[in-house]
């Protein structure tokens, strides 16, 4: 599928390598898919990673000179945005390939240096001083593994920081909401023109409740 660079509607100061607003989800995918050939969620930017990638901007303290790994990266906005605005290293971290090399060609498209890898967030062995994770709890299968590997980073001394819309699996009993967005969205991909959008942070004694 074909894509253009366009600036990201709650952080224009990034601009990716999307498809176009009226495009949905499955569309030219033939509808279907399997754990083999995942769909293509990198093709957009999603509520969660654009709220997070604002908070990021307007508050680089958070990451400024730390580790970040950006899990479930999809287009990479998180991870650009946090070294935009000067973490020390970024990892974008996603289980498929094609958002990988999406989320590094995104990322020259910013002039900026992230780090990518494909690795599955059960397998995920990185320390590092800050997780970012964006609409991540979208099935419950996802939801399970991603609420347990975010626990055990928290209670190893890793702030975490999330995304979510309202996606029906977010756990919200084991975080704080820090910040709320109303995050423009292709109506294509959501029935709506907007979300809005908690960035919420998991605290060390929630996790190991």
């Amino acid at each position: 599928m074909e894509t253009t660079l366009l600036p990201v509607p709650l952080t224009p100061e990034i601009s990716l390598h999307l498809a176009g607003g009226g495009v949905g989800l499955f569309d030219g995918t033939g509808g279907a898919f399997s754990s083999d050939v995942p769909p293509p969620f990198w093709l957009f930017v999603w509520a969660g990673g654009q709220a997070l990638a604002r908070h990021v901007l307007d508050h680089p303290e958070i990451v400024r000179g730390r580790t970040v790994l950006d899990v479930a990266s999809g287009s990479g906005v998180a991870a650009i945005a946090a070294a935009l605005a000067g973490a020390e290293r970024v990892t974008a971290l996603d289980v498929d390939p094609l958002a990988v090399a999406a989320a590094a060609r995104n990322a020259t498209a910013n002039h900026v240096t992230v780090d990518t890898r494909t690795v599955d967030i059960a397998d995920l062995d990185l320390p590092a001083d800050v997780i970012l994770a964006g609409d991540v709890f979208y099935t419950r299968t996802v939801a399970d593994r991603m609420a347990a590997r975010l626990r055990r980073a928290a209670r190893e001394g890793t702030r975490i920081l999330v995304g979510d819309p309202g996606r029906g699996y977010f756990p919200e009993r084991l975080f704080t909401r820090v910040a709320e967005y109303d995050v423009p969205v292709p109506a294509a991909l959501e029935e709506t023109e907007s979300l809005l959008t908690g960035v919420w942070e998991i605290h060390t004694t929630i996790a190991a409740g």
